[in-house]
């Protein structure tokens, strides 16, 4: 007889226990990047990336999660990114979203492990049809239609669904075959350097028009120089998030970089 491994046991962390960093050994902090328009000049969206308390980096962070507290840090994430938005005036901005990463190997059933967010969206009076949840490319999920279900019940909660960093992990079209968020953000390996690479401009022209016929809507990241921004906007992208336009940053909501179209 084939002994099954027993599944885990997990108990609900609230928006208050979330917001407690006692219990996850750690303190941290959130950094904003906004995402623009660059045809119009609006802001589509904030980006909360994660910081240590005094800049450390993201990887300082993630570097402490583990099996033991990736349930809590995931929702902890949640819950600080809505707090500090709604403190920093994010909703102010018309129509803008919080983008939200969120680690899908954290989240064994969605319907529950979204109570936290939906609680810190009533408790600071932020819209959930603004929030945005990213799962990068490069998170390994070795259950995809566990993922699918995530996005599922996501959406029908009244989140924009996202994948993060396409083209850079580790099942690419096979991804989004399987299922189709309502955002895609290309990953800054293809558009570095786009203005000069007939390849990645081969390879973006192709996303573009499969995101077109599903009806998806596109985002370039790591736009750093005039020339990338140009070309990406010929070939159809309008929303961009890189440098040329703002960095990170911690305690504010950066607006628009000196850098204007010719």
């Amino acid at each position: 007889m084939t002994q099954r491994t027993p599944t885990p046991v997990f108990k609900s962390v609230g928006c208050a226990e979330c917001r407690n960093a006692d219990g996850l050994g750690f303190d941290f902090t959130m950094a904003f990047q906004p995402i623009f328009n660059v045809k119009t000049g609006a802001t589509y969206a904030y980006e909360a990336l994660v910081r240590g308390i005094n800049g450390e980096s993201a990887a300082s962070i993630l570097g402490r999660v583990n099996d033991n507290n990736r349930y809590r840090f995931d929702q902890a994430c949640r819950v600080k990114a809505i707090e500090l938005a709604a403190e920093l005036g994010l909703l102010a901005i018309p129509d803008c979203k919080l983008s939200i990463n969120f680690l899908p190997n954290a989240v064994y059933r969605a319907e529950t492990c979204v109570r936290a967010t939906l609680e810190a969206a009533r408790l600071f009076d932020f819209p959930v049809g603004r929030l945005m949840f990213e799962v990068t490319e490069g998170e390994r999920v070795d259950d995809p239609e566990h993922l699918k279900s995530i996005f599922e019940e996501y959406e029908r909660q009244g989140f924009t669904t996202a994948i993060d960093d396409f083209g850079s992990g580790y099942s690419g079209l096979n991804f989004l075959a399987m299922f189709q968020p309502n955002v895609l953000k290309i990953d800054m390996a293809l558009t570095r350097g786009i203005d000069r690479d007939r390849a990645r401009q081969a390879i973006i022209e192709g996303i573009v028009l499969v995101t077109n016929r599903l009806d998806i809507t596109v985002i370039a990241e790591g736009i750093e120089t005039p020339q990338e921004c140009e070309t990406l906007l010929k070939m159809g992208v309008e929303l961009m998030q890189g440098y040329l336009f703002a960095r990170p940053a911690i305690g504010v909501l950066a607006g628009m970089s000196p850098y204007t179209r010719p």
